[in-house]
Order: C-alpha cells, then sequence, then structure tokens
C-alpha cells in the first residue's frame, strides 16, 4: 500500500519523499503536521485586521514586524465550526511559494519525525472529494497526524487573492 497511485495526480506515493520533521497542531480533536522547513515562525495570537469581501476562512491581515502577513483560519477552511480564542490559539506563520501567510490553530504541539515506515497514502474518498492537500497520514505514538501540503491547502485563485492583500505578486520574493 506504499506506493498507491495518488488518482488526483496520477504519480505513485513515496513516503520516502515526505519522511522528515513534522509541526504538529491540533484543530478541534485531530492532529495535523506541517513540513517544518515550510514553517517560519510560532506567534502567540495578535490583533487581526479584518479585510472587506474575503472569504470567511481569511481573517484578515497582520502587521508582523513590518510586514504585511495575511491570515487564514484553518478550521473554517476545513469546514469546522470556528472556535473561540484560548490561550493556547496561536498563528503559526508559514513559506508558501514565495510569499508568507499565517494559519491559525488551536494549539501547537510539538516536532516530530515521522520516518517513512510510518507514513501511509492519504485515503481516498472518491472522485467527488479532493485530498490532493494531504501528503500522508503520519503515525506518532499510537496516534495518527494528517500531514498537511500547506501550498495545496489553498487553490490557486486562493493563493492569488491572499497575495494582493499580502501586497507581492506570486513572481516577487517575500524577502
Amino acid at each position: 500500500m506504499t506506493n498507491q497511485a495518488n488518482a488526483e495526480t496520477g504519480s505513485k506515493f513515496s513516503a520516502n519523499r515526505i519522511e522528515g520533521k513534522y509541526l504538529t497542531f491540533t484543530l478541534g480533536e485531530e492532529e495535523y503536521g506541517l513540513e517544518i522547513l515550510k514553517v517560519r515562525e510560532i506567534i502567540g495570537l495578535m490583533e487581526v485586521t479584518s479585510v472587506p469581501q474575503t472569504p470567511e476562512f481569511i481573517k484578515g491581515v497582520i502587521n508582523l514586524r513590518g510586514k504585511v502577513i495575511p491570515v487564514i483560519d484553518l478550521r473554517l477552511k476545513f469546514g469546522m465550526e470556528e472556535a473561540q480564542a484560548t490561550e493556547e490559539t496561536c498563528i503559526i506563520v508559514v513559506d508558501i511559494g514565495d510569499m508568507l501567510m499565517g494559519i491559525l490553530v488551536d494549539t501547537v504541539s510539538e516536532v516530530v519525525d515521522i520516518p517513512a515506515a510510518r507514513i501511509e497514502p492519504p485515503p481516498s474518498f472518491g472522485s467527488n472529494i479532493s485530498t490532493a492537500f494531504i501528503l500522508g497520514m503520519g503515525r506518532h505514538q499510537d496516534k495518527v497526524k494528517i500531514l498537511l501540503d500547506i501550498a495545496r491547502v489553498l487553490s490557486q485563485e486562493e493563493l492569488m487573492n491572499i497575495a494582493m492583500l499580502e501586497g507581492s505578486r506570486p513572481d516577487e520574493s517575500a524577502e
């Protein structure tokens, strides 16, 4: 099952390609992981300036040391209920291509190293449900963590709209 074909991309699943260190976090009862190399920093919840006429999951923008960074709420993007902010709610600033983006999560857990032998292909839910944003399902300490490809969580159109909030064009460098 480790070389199962991915129906959406036509490519073979390769756990070796995605093994490594992941920053883990929670949304509700579910545990997720982001490739540590995509994570720029973790910051506490701060004031988010809402931007009119954006989708509900785009919370707005923050000013992080003079740089405007768009923030999305992963709960809302994944169709979950919006959660009340707590002391553990935080923003993970990630590199997506050539832009920075903040993702709002319930709690950040830890950095874990997940070897290829402990990563399974994303589940197939049929042709109407896209799982292209899931790198794989990582097993760590008897729990399953959904390993996200953060660059694929949003569609290209959504990324373009968010890049406009950041004030950059996709062909510009983030720094």
